[in-house]
């Protein structure tokens, strides 16, 4: 008995048994889980319990406490209202908790009965604060479908599942929809379903705001941040084009030249007069003139003293206009005149503004080369460049069954940074119509004349023919074994050796793909370049519409339609960009708040800004989506007014 005490006592981790009632039998007493749960599965298990209410005849005091317990009417099947903080309000009888509650397990049967787990997962027991359970809403539209009897029948449509074939219910209830076009601008263009309803506020067009920047970038700036080169092209460039242009409107004044034909405005070309005929044969000056026919640009070329002997030689040069190529100067006509006085011959070609010749680019001046020669390392990329686009140029002239003549330093010109072409292509032709030489012949002239070229551009001398032997071996010592194999074979010329332009190109695939990466390099430069000039486009208009509404003297016979309504935004607006002065008073010119002001209107952001008039007694908070709608509305009323005419 003491062991079983101290059993109990000293180890709190047995199992708990059901207390035996003071001075009654167990038999004489009701079962808790039949209480609990209405029935005890350990019942037939050993369970000393009573588990039977009726034979508890002797006992009503117990029976009666049983059956207010299981009556309907008592409390604990009533549910009570919900107290202050959302759970049940407590009760003095069984709690609701005891559903959840541990299975009785009976005294008898703990030591050789196993409780079976019935949720195999931890079920966590729900708050006191919990409130009831909301019915899970179900719609009747999806599941069930009530009759016209009023019985309710299951719908096999399944909302979860796609499925192409229609319910027939639904298909004859809904007509078939028509076509719709997401990108349409109008809704009566969407099938009569407008998924995008147009605003009936203003709105900005699309075109006059999508603006990104392109490649390529520079480095090192943030998102935000911006110079003022990023909104114009870059200033060498800029720089380029405009002494072009001034080249291009340059006059010679107080001129003696005359007019040929349909050419004017002559102006000389030539940096020197002292001329030599050891090219042509001729003595021979350029001239650019403009053509009162299309008023372009041409380039003049005049052979002096030549005379014209057989009609056929001018004829000559119908086959070289057929000559469209990017590395050759476009030849258009060739005619005699005598207004200089004697009899000349005059070619037309394409006018390149401020172009140099190779010997002017990389030999200087021709007094330069009477004297000791100091010309700069040509580095063999260029060289390589010059090559490819010569050859291509050959290519294209060879093709039409023609030769070029002349590839000498002095007639090629550059155009651009690397960019070469071929000039005075067919003069010869025209000059030399006699000789009776095959355009084989000439065609592999051709390729060793190219081939004396790049020997006098390597060597850094253009008498460099004179001297074969020493600019072949400064060859070899300054440049890489396949160029040196290149002018080799360009300049060998033994009839046992086959030359031909097939061959030429063979050995410059790789130098050809590296030429077209470089072109396409520079042409997304170019691309960057131009894209910049859009903002530039886009500034342009909205400054043109600005001053066409603001100090208008007068519109419709009303002196004050520039001062009233929204068009006096207009004008606070223009002051708040351009007439702002810092603290000492003195205008503060500044290119980034012109920019971002501009551009912002352009864009109609909903960004507000402070208007003030300029006696200061006005102050108007406008948005530049207002300030954009006036000045849509205003630019429209002029518009509308030039239409509607006297």
């Amino acid at each position: 008995m003491a062991a079983s005490i101290r059993a109990s006592s000293g180890d709190s981790r047995g199992p708990q048994h059901s207390p035996r009632p003071k001075g009654r039998d167990a038999k004489d007493t009701l079962c808790r889980n039949v209480t609990i749960y209405g029935h005890c599965r350990y019942e037939d298990k050993g369970c000393a319990f009573n588990h039977d209410p009726a034979k508890l005849q002797g006992m009503p005091s117990q029976v009666d406490s049983l059956k207010r317990r299981l009556n309907v009417e008592s409390p604990t099947f009533t549910p009570s209202s919900l107290a202050n903080n959302g759970g049940f309000a407590k009760s003095t009888t069984i709690s609701p908790k005891a559903a959840s509650a541990a299975p009785f397990t009976p005294k008898g049967a703990a030591a050789s009965i196993i409780t079976p787990t019935i949720n195999p997962e931890p079920v966590p027991a729900a708050p006191e604060w919990s409130v009831p359970d909301i019915p899970e809403f179900v719609p009747q539209s999806y599941d069930t479908m009530q009759m016209g009897d009023g019985k309710a029948v299951v719908n096999p449509y399944d909302p979860f599942v796609t499925s192409t074939t229609p319910i027939p219910e639904i298909a004859a209830a809904t007509p078939h929809p028509a076509q719709i076009n997401p990108y349409a601008p109008d809704v009566a263009n969407m099938g009569g379903t407008a998924f995008f309803q147009a605003p009936a506020t203003f709105t900005q067009p699309l075109q006059y705001h999508l603006y990104a920047p392109l490649g390529p970038h520079r480095e090192n700036l943030l998102a935000y941040q911006r110079t003022a080169h990023d909104f114009f092209i870059s200033d060498n460039l800029r720089e380029e084009l405009q002494r072009k242009s001034e080249a291009s409107h340059q006059l010679l004044p107080n001129s003696t030249l005359p007019q040929l034909e349909h050419f004017h405005s002559l102006v000389p070309l030539d940096t020197t007069n002292q001329k030599s005929a050891t090219i042509f044969g001729y003595p021979s000056w350029v001239y650019k003139a403009n053509s009162s026919k299309d008023g372009n640009l041409y380039a003049l070329r005049r052979l002096e003293g030549y005379r014209l002997t057989n009609e056929k030689a001018i004829r000559s040069v119908q086959a070289w206009k057929r000559v469209n190529n990017g590395n050759v100067v476009t030849l258009h006509d060739a005619f005699t005149t005598r207004v200089f006085g004697d009899s000349s011959l005059v070619f037309v070609t394409d006018y390149h503004p401020l172009s140099k010749t190779l010997a002017e680019h990389h030999f200087g001046s021709p007094q330069r080369f009477q004297g000791r020669v100091a010309a700069a390392h040509v580095p063999e990329q260029i060289l390589w460049s010059y090559i490819v686009q010569i050859a291509n140029a050959l290519k294209a002239i060879h093709g039409t069954g023609l030769a070029a003549r002349l590839l000498d330093p002095s007639k090629i010109l550059l155009t651009s940074k690397n960019r070469i072409r071929l000039n005075a292509c067919g003069v010869l032709d025209v000059v030399q119509f006699g000789s009776q030489v095959p355009i084989q012949d000439l065609q592999r002239e051709d390729l060793a004349q190219l081939g004396r070229l790049l020997l006098c551009l390597a060597s850094n001398n253009p008498a460099a023919l004179h001297t074969m032997p020493k600019a072949l071996e400064y060859i070899s010592r300054s440049y890489s074994p396949t160029l040196k194999d290149c002018v080799f074979w360009l300049l060998d010329t033994s009839p046992n050796q086959p030359k031909d332009l097939d061959r030429l190109f063979n050995g410059l695939t790789s130098k050809f793909v590296a030429a077209y990466d470089n072109s396409l390099h520079f042409s997304d430069h170019l691309t960057s370049e131009l894209n910049r000039e859009l903002e530039n486009a886009r500034i342009l208009r909205l400054m043109m519409k600005l001053n066409f509404i603001n100090e208008r003297p007068e519109f419709e016979h009303d002196r004050q339609w520039s001062e009233t309504g929204d068009r006096y935004y207009l004008k606070l607006f223009r002051d708040y960009v351009f007439h702002q002065v810092d603290a000492q008073g003195n205008p503060a010119v500044d290119l980034a708040h012109v920019l971002a002001c501009l551009n912002k209107l352009d864009a109609g952001i909903d960004e507000k800004i402070s208007l003030i008039s300029r006696d200061e007694q006005n102050c108007f908070i406008v948005s530049y989506k207002e300030l954009k709608r006036g000045v849509e509305a205003a630019f429209q009323d002029l518009l509308k007014a030039g239409r509607r005419g006297p």
